[in-house]
């Protein structure tokens, strides 16, 4: 549906009242039932409990009775994997030559500002375990790195989440992504099993794109300690899953000295990542949260 002449749409306000419903209004004299659906959301948050799960089945069978009509609006190859009011809010995409497309096409909805960049269907598994090509010591060799001009290429500049998880960039694949978020707003990024190095997230650290960033995923690359130092750029982390990599107790140290560890919720790590020596410090640096010492204390 094109979006009318005059018609404001409530991106800088997503969560105020008064602008969905003002858009509610919009969309109820063009005939899109999405405006119906705003409005029985807003009346179902503030009724009493009693009335609740009557509220909630109405909300229900209308978005099941529509929820085809509004997948068909993406273009094929993308799923909604979120939606708010029957609007696509986060939108996944299988990886192919076609890729870069689709997500171009895909961002041009209304409200799309998390994207999932999946592996491609034969990929689909953790790439240690992926049956394909054997390498020169007739071991089963990974799946081929996504080519970095591809993702270079990609506007994302719109997006507030972004999962690439277990599609393998590789550190060229995270300079070419620190290159496509130079104008982001990036506050979540899930890089898990994406065989990235030190070097690529120095890179990604180096982005200003991603200076506001909140919660980072990085389970099982190739980082070590001299990737932690880069983390030092993430200033406003809240969440950081650094499990299977080689961090050691100089990464722990490096760590500690990171400007988010007084405030960081989740750090997320095996003692075989830090070594013992390096749980043994998690276990009593003062400047990390005491939920988290007490939990090195305990393992």
């Amino acid at each position: 549906m094109e979006v009318a002449p005059g018609e404001h749409l409530p991106h800088d306000r997503p969560d105020g009242d008064a602008s969905w419903l003002a858009y509610g209004d919009v969309l109820t004299e063009q005939g899109d039932v999405r405006g119906e659906l705003i409005r029985m959301e807003w009346r179902h948050a503030r009724s009493r409990p009693a009335d609740r799960e009557a509220l909630r089945r109405d909300v229900d069978a209308l978005v099941a009775e529509h929820r085809h009509r509004w997948d068909a609006e993406l273009p094929d190859g993308v799923t909604a994997v979120t939606r708010r009011y029957g609007f696509a809010t986060k939108v996944a995409v299988d990886w192919s030559d076609d890729a870069p497309a689709l997500i171009e096409r895909a961002l041009r909805e209304r409200f799309v500002t998390a994207l999932c960049i999946a592996p491609a269907a034969q990929d689909d598994e953790d790439y240690e375990d992926w049956e394909g090509e054997l390498d020169e010591d007739g071991e089963p060799a990974p799946p081929p790195l996504v080519a970095a001009g591809a993702l270079a290429g990609l506007d994302l500049s719109r997006l507030v989440e972004l999962d690439l998880s277990y599609l393998r960039i590789g550190g060229p694949g995270a300079e070419a992504l620190a290159a496509s978020l130079a104008t982001g707003r990036i506050r979540t990024l899930d890089l898990r099993y994406c065989a990235m190095d030190d070097a690529g997230l120095a890179a990604l650290a180096a982005s200003p794109a991603l200076g506001g960033l909140r919660r980072l995923h990085l389970q099982r690359n190739a980082l070590t300690a001299r990737g932690m130092r880069s983390l030092h750029r993430f200033e406003r982390l809240v969440e950081l899953d650094l499990r299977y990599n080689e961090i050691g107790e100089e990464g722990v140290d490096a760590l500690l000295a990171a400007p988010f560890i007084g405030s960081v919720e989740r750090l997320l790590l095996y003692r075989s990542d830090v070594s013992d020596a390096g749980a043994k410090k998690l276990a009593l640096d003062s400047r990390i949260p005491a939920t988290l010492r007490s939990y090195w204390r305990s393992v």
